[in-house]
């Protein structure tokens, strides 16, 4: 992955020199960082060997609950807060579904990705909600910076920081990487797998809900679809692409955070090489067939019908 950022980076910054623009990079670093923090999180939803495609309408529901509950009493706290409980009972929600609905989590998780964004729709009517573009937390968060480093960036190096921590130097990481790699072995053990599934994604929900206001901050609007849609194949294709394993039990948080970055200066260099934007959607689809691909073949998979 560190060979294929070198590499698109040559390439982009020779047809471009504005590339290497500070202003550029920032920009870059700002357009990750929604896909960066569900990414991060959907990666332990992938070592757990289970999947959340419901992540970009939880984010667009929870921006148009923020942008609505800051228009009823004009608090951005209050707002955030409910947000994301919003977020976090939606997580929730998918969790229980999977474990006590002994439903798989594809299906579930498609099932409450049209629910989600049902909801988000029925509730704002299908438009923009808000104004939050005056508030001073809200255009703190969209435009701020801390020691010159844009405050969106720090929001995703943060919860890059904490998940990778969390997977790597506790004996919860250790017991969802065990999850992943051998549910059956892990529950003789003594793990509790169903506590494990339901409080992850219940966490996915609560970042869900950060990309939510993180969304209604830089729009100054609650967004049913428009900036959340498609986060979803976005943040599987950064994880996937990273080397997280989809059948779980293998992957790493600096692996999905350099896919993202990869992924995010491919979709700049499109962009100011004046390339149609529905070949960033393309480029998306190969590169998470290949990155499976890759997977299956490292496994010793063989193919379909085949001795």
């Amino acid at each position: 992955m560190l060979f294929a950022l070198a590499l698109l980076v040559i390439v982009i910054g020779s047809q471009n020199p504005n590339f290497f623009l500070v202003s550029n990079l920032r920009t870059i670093g700002t357009a990750i960082s929604i896909v960066g923090i569900l990414a991060v999180m959907q990666t332990i939803i992938m070592l757990l060997g289970g999947l959340d495609i419901s992540v970009g309408s939880a984010a667009g529901l929870t921006s148009v609950v923020s942008a609505m509950v800051f228009m009823t009493n004009q608090n951005a706290g209050v707002s955030i807060l409910v947000a994301l409980g919003v977020g976090v009972a939606a997580g929730l929600f998918n969790g229980l579904v999977i474990v006590y609905g002994r439903v798989n989590a594809v299906i579930a998780t498609l099932a409450t990705y049209a629910g989600f964004r049902g909801l988000a729709n029925l509730i704002s009517n299908g438009r923009a909600q808000g104004y939050t573009g005056t508030d001073p937390i809200y255009v703190f968060i969209a435009r701020g910076s801390l020691f010159g480093v844009p405050v969106l960036i720090w929001i995703l190096v943060c919860v890059a920081i904490f998940v990778h921590c969390l997977l790597r130097y506790t004996d919860i990481g250790r017991n969802i990487y065990a999850i992943g790699g051998n549910a059956t072995a892990a529950r003789l053990a003594g793990i509790n797998l169903n506590r494990y599934i339901v409080v992850c994604y219940a966490l996915m929900g609560l970042v869900a809900a950060i990309a939510g206001i993180m969304l209604t901050a830089r729009t100054g609007s609650g967004q049913p679809t428009s900036g959340s849609q498609g986060l979803e194949l976005q943040a599987i294709t950064a994880a996937a692409l990273g080397g997280v394993a989809m059948q779980g039990g293998k992957g790493t948080i600096a692996g999905t955070v350099i896919a993202v970055v990869v992924l995010g200066v491919l979709q700049n260099g499109l962009t100011i090489l004046n390339v149609n934007s529905f070949w960033q959607d393309i480029a998306q689809g190969l590169l998470l067939v290949a990155a499976v691909i890759v997977q299956q073949r490292r496994r010793g998979v063989r193919a379909v019908g085949l001795p």
